[in-house]
């Protein structure tokens, strides 16, 4: 069943808005909504066929995805960095190469089975709901979009073209996220009542404390308009461009939007969390323009199905920060046991007991003290969740030809990071933001309405 709980009304209020309710300038506009043209819809492939992919983003985490998908057809090349593209596209010799992912869809439309997006995030929703618009499959990396109202429209837009869908969190498709659904629904450590999860890192515009005033040059084969796309015009700096547009809240959503989602990922599925009610953060080094250099993030969520409510806490940017908060060590682990927070991790509390994950994903889940761990394991319950024997890329790719569907669909991965992104609305207002899922609002503070939506630039 959909996580987004909205009523008829108010979801065919959401549904028929897409892009045009976004205020997205014309041409950016899905097809039907600008040419009156009939909704056009996912097509499956035969399971024999390559599909023809268009990929958006070609380097770092891009050129990852790429090889990622390399088993299929790469159609088409997408990217404003020559220079940077370069390795990939010497890789892909055939594949047509594109700057104007525009261009490269209007060109190639009836072409390509489907698009992968792995652009900086404030590109993300432009990108995808275009290609979903024209019934294009999409794998979007996280976190979704840049705002949670972009990431509601790319969910209900998701289901109104009917198109295969997955967002880039590899680690839902590992075993030991499964595990720790299947443990935690056991009641291998009780009633889950709090959550602990952090990562060392730290993507902040530090030391520079606004946004530059002063122009670095552009470098040659670089098309700085077509980067900044939809995002408000800033002056070309170095502090963007390559690599450390996270920081900066006009193109990216800190250190939240790049690890949070891999990390809240698995207690999200344990728990079947849906939106907190409530969410406040304390955080060192956030500015109007930059995000900050750490942050403590408290998300509230209210008891459902039967589970309690259930406190979520998160730790980021402590790395070589002796202020910053840091998750506390769990009472039940071994004294003589190291708890390694240098990295990322996740600890559960639950009524019974105490599961441990260090590690951006959970690939080897225990119970702690180890000697409750070894009396689980002479009696673990049986496996119960479709597992994803090929990894997550290949899962996408076989759900576009008609096998099962992906374990991050939007549907999934649209709520998660919705409540993500929560956390920057708080850390943004330095308040308690109390949430109203339904109507996306925030209904105690609303000066933290303004980070909702966004406004978007003609380039």
């Amino acid at each position: 069943m959909s996580r987004i709980q909205l009523n008829r009304r108010h979801f065919l209020q959401l549904a028929s808005v897409g892009l045009a309710g976004l205020a997205l300038p014309a041409h950016l506009r899905s097809a039907e909504e600008s040419d009156g043209k009939p909704i056009r819809k996912g097509r499956m492939l035969p399971p024999d066929k390559k599909m023809n992919l268009a990929c958006v983003g070609c380097d770092g985490q891009g050129e990852s995805d790429i090889e990622s998908v390399a088993s299929e057809n790469i159609l088409a090349l997408c990217d404003v960095d020559d220079k940077r593209a370069e390795a990939t596209f010497k890789k892909f010799p055939n594949a047509k190469r594109y700057r104007d992912y525009r261009v490269m869809f209007k060109e190639l439309d009836e072409q390509i089975d489907g698009v992968v997006v792995s652009t900086p995030d404030h590109m993300h929703a432009p990108i995808a709901l275009l290609a979903m618009s024209m019934g294009k499959h999409v794998y979007v990396q996280k976190p979704l979009a840049h705002t949670i109202a972009e990431v509601r429209a790319m969910t209900l837009a998701a289901r109104k073209h009917q198109v295969v869908t997955q967002m880039g969190i590899q680690g839902h498709a590992v075993e030991g996220s499964k595990l720790v659904k299947e443990w935690i629904t056991a009641g291998a450590i009780g009633e889950v009542h709090e959550a602990h999860l952090w990562t060392s890192k730290s993507w902040s515009a530090f030391p520079l404390l606004a946004r530059p005033s002063t122009a670095t040059p552009i470098a040659e084969g670089f098309d700085w308009n077509l980067w900044q796309g939809v995002a408000e015009e800033r002056i070309h700096h170095d502090c963007y461009h390559p690599g450390r547009w996270r920081g900066w809240w006009n193109y990216g959503c800190g250190t939240l939007g790049d690890m949070a989602c891999h990390l809240f990922d698995a207690p999200f599925f344990a728990l079947d969390l849906t939106y907190p009610t409530s969410v406040e953060a304390q955080s060192i080094g956030t500015t109007e323009d930059g995000a900050p250099r750490s942050a403590m993030v408290t998300y509230q969520f209210p008891a459902f199905k039967g589970r309690p409510p259930v406190k979520v806490v998160w730790y980021d940017g402590f790395g070589g920060n002796p202020d910053a908060p840091r998750p506390p060590r769990p009472k039940d682990l071994e004294a003589d046991r190291a708890f390694d927070i240098q990295d990322s991790g996740m600890v559960l509390y639950g009524s019974k007991g105490t599961l441990l994950s260090q590690g951006s994903i959970p690939q080897s889940p225990r119970l702690i003290p180890e000697e409750k761990m070894r009396e689980f394991a002479k009696n673990k319950p049986l496996k119960t969740l479709p597992r994803a024997p090929k990894g997550h890329y290949q899962e996408w790719i076989s759900a576009c030809k008609g096998g099962p569907p992906t374990g991050a669909t939007f549907d999934y991965a649209g709520p998660l990071s919705e409540m993500v992104l929560m956390g920057n609305l708080a850390i943004r207002t330095g308040k308690r933001v109390e949430w109203d899922a339904e109507q996306m609002v925030c209904t105690n503070i609303a000066e933290a309405n303004r980070f909702v939506r966004k406004s978007y630039r003609s380039f």
